[in-house]
C-alpha cells in the first residue's frame, strides 16, 4: 500500500498550512481576549483565501470551486483547524449540499456564495429534537404556490453573519413500514424574510468569535422554487451532507491534537528540572508515547476513510462516524495531557493549550455525538448479520 501524498497534495497541504501560520494564527490573542472577529479582519482573510484559490475549495469546478478529492480537502481541513475556528472559517468551505441547486436557486443562492458575496448557515436543530430529527416540530405548509413556515431552530452556527439558512422543516407525514414517519424537506431561506427573527444563542464554552443563534419562523412565506430537492427528500439531502460533514470534524480535530502535541513535546524536551529535561522523566516520556500513538492512529483512520471516499462516493456512514469518533474523543486526551505535561503552563493563555482543550469539548457533540457515532457503527455490524 503507498500512502504517499501526491505532489500536487503535498503542495496544496504546504500552501494551506503556511497560510494558517501567516495569516491565521497571530490573530488568535485578539480572538480570545474580544470574543468577535472584526469584519474587516474576516474579509481580508477571505480575499487573501480566494487569491490562493481556496474559496469553496470543496465545490466543483463546474459552479466555481476548486474540485478537490476528499483526500485533498481532508488536508486542507488539516491545514487550516491548527488555528481557531473563527479563523479557520474566514476561509469559507460552503455547506456541500448547495451544489444541488438548480434554476434560481443558482443565481439566488449558490452563485453569490461561490463569489464570496453571500454566506449559509444551516438549520436542523431544535430545542425538543437534537439528534432525533424525526421529532422536528418546525412545519412547512402549502399556501397556494407558497408554504408557510413556522417553528423554531437553536444551536445555529453563526446565523448573526449569514445572509441565508439551510433550512430543514416537515412538510407532512407518511405510512412506512415502521410506523407513521415525518416527510422531511430542505428550503433556502433568505434571514430577512419577514417572519424570520435571528436572536443571540446562549453563553458557551470555547470557540472564541463564533456564535450560536436561535431563529424563530413566524408565518415566514418562501416560495416552492426554493425547495432544495423534492418534497418530502429531506433525508436523503441530510444523509448525503453528514458524512462529509463528519470526517471535516475527525480532520479539525487531528489538526488540533498534533498542534497540542507538538507544543507539549517541545515543552518536554526544553523545560528542565533535577539537571534534565522533564521529557527524559518517564512520568512524563510514558504519555507523550501514548499521545503519539493516538495521534498516528487518528492520522490513518482519517486519511484512509477520506481515500475509501474518493475510491467509493457511496463509503458507508459508518466510515465517516469511526473517524469522527476517533478523533473527536483522542483530541480530548491528548489536550488534556497535553496541559499536564506543561504544568502550570500549560493553564495558562500564553500558550494556545487551555483553549485547544476549552475547544475540544463540542467536537464529541455537534454533527452527533459520541453516542449517536456509536450507535451508527453498532447498527450496520448487526444489519451486516441480518439483525
Amino acid at each position: 500500500m503507498d500512502f504517499k501524498l501526491t505532489q500536487e497534495q503535498q503542495m496544496l497541504f504546504d500552501t494551506v498550512r503556511n497560510f494558517c501560520e501567516k495569516e491565521l494564527i497571530p490573530h488568535e490573542h485578539l480572538l480570545e481576549r474580544t470574543n468577535e472577529l472584526p469584519r474587516e479582519l474576516e474579509l481580508e482573510i477571505r480575499h487573501k483565501a480566494m487569491a490562493l484559490g481556496l474559496h469553496a475549495c470543496n465545490f466543483p469546478e463546474s459552479v466555481g470551486g476548486l474540485g478537490l478529492d476528499c483526500v485533498s480537502f481532508t488536508l486542507v481541513e488539516r491545514g487550516l483547524s491548527r488555528a481557531s475556528l473563527a479563523l479557520a472559517e474566514c476561509v469559507r468551505r460552503p455547506y456541500n449540499i448547495l451544489a444541488a441547486c438548480e434554476g434560481e436557486q443558482r443565481s439566488n443562492f449558490l452563485e453569490p456564495v461561490m463569489r464570496g458575496e453571500k454566506r449559509e448557515c444551516i438549520a436542523m436543530t431544535e430545542p425538543d429534537a437534537g439528534s432525533d430529527l424525526k421529532g422536528m416540530k418546525t412545519r412547512a405548509v402549502r399556501d397556494g404556490s407558497d408554504w408557510l413556515i413556522n417553528g423554531t431552530k437553536h444551536f445555529i452556527s453563526n446565523a448573526r453573519i449569514s445572509d441565508f439558512v439551510i433550512l430543514f422543516a416537515a412538510t407532512g407525514e407518511e405510512q412506512t413500514s415502521q410506523g407513521v414517519r415525518k416527510r422531511i424537506s430542505c428550503f433556502l431561506v433568505d434571514l430577512n424574510t419577514p417572519g424570520l427573527q435571528v436572536v443571540p444563542g446562549y453563553e458557551h464554552m470555547g470557540h472564541r468569535g463564533y456564535y450560536n443563534d436561535i431563529l424563530h419562523f413566524d408565518n415566514v412565506r418562501v416560495g416552492n422554487w426554493q425547495m432544495l430537492g423534492g418534497e418530502g427528500e429531506g433525508f436523503e439531502v441530510v444523509n448525503e451532507w453528514l458524512g462529509p460533514g463528519r470526517l471535516t470534524v475527525a480532520a479539525v480535530c487531528q489538526a488540533r491534537a498534533e498542534r497540542a502535541y507538538e507544543i507539549a513535546v517541545d515543552y518536554a524536551a526544553q523545560r528542565k528540572q533535577f539537571g534534565q529535561p522533564i521529557g527524559k522523566f518517564q512520568g512524563v516520556s510514558f504519555p507523550l508515547a501514548d499521545m503519539a500513538v493516538d495521534i498516528r492512529l487518528g492520522d490513518l483512520l482519517l486519511m484512509n476513510t477520506a481515500w475509501r471516499v474518493d475510491q467509493h462516493p457511496t463509503t458507508s456512514a459508518e466510515d465517516c462516524a469511526m473517524a469522527k469518533l476517533w478523533c473527536s474523543e483522542m483530541l480530548g486526551r491528548v489536550a488534556d495531557q497535553a496541559i499536564q505535561t506543561c504544568g502550570g503552563m500549560g493553564l495558562m493563555a500564553d500558550l494556545p493549550l487551555e483553549r485547544i482543550y476549552r475547544d475540544a469539548r463540542v467536537e464529541r457533540i455537534w454533527e452527533g455525538t459520541s453516542e449517536i457515532q456509536r450507535h451508527i457503527i453498532s447498527r450496520q455490524l448487526m444489519r451486516q448479520r441480518g439483525a
